[in-house]
């Protein structure tokens, strides 16, 4: 069992959507968040002041996939998501060790589903 988070710019979070039910991948979190990476921010003119942006608004998204769905998972997220830009996004890979379904308290694989 793995846990993916990606970081994706927010309007291709419907692309990615697509893509992760296309690979009949349809369990997932989606939170705002705000933050940077390679890109650093940018300048933009307020009001006609120049201010400096750092926090860039990102979509974080976390799917727990079973082993057999990681790779279909991962390739969804890139296909939605990619653009070619600077700012894309990223992919993390972490082992999920251990996951219970609330309501029937199955753990492992069948409670991911």
């Amino acid at each position: 069992m793995k846990l993916i988070t990606a970081y994706i710019k927010p309007e291709k979070l419907n692309d990615v959507k697509q893509a992760l039910f296309d690979a009949d991948v349809k369990k997932m979190s989606v939170t705002n968040s705000l933050g940077c990476g390679q890109q650093g921010g940018y300048s933009e003119t307020y009001r006609g002041i120049m201010v400096e942006v750092n926090l860039i608004k990102k979509v974080r998204l976390e799917i727990a996939v079973n082993d057999d769905f990681v790779e279909r998972t991962i390739k969804a997220i890139i296909k939605g998501a990619k653009t070619g830009s600077i700012g894309d996004g990223k992919i993390f890979v972490t082992d999920l060790e251990r996951c219970i379904r609330i309501r029937t308290e199955e753990e492992g694989k069948s409670a991911i589903g």
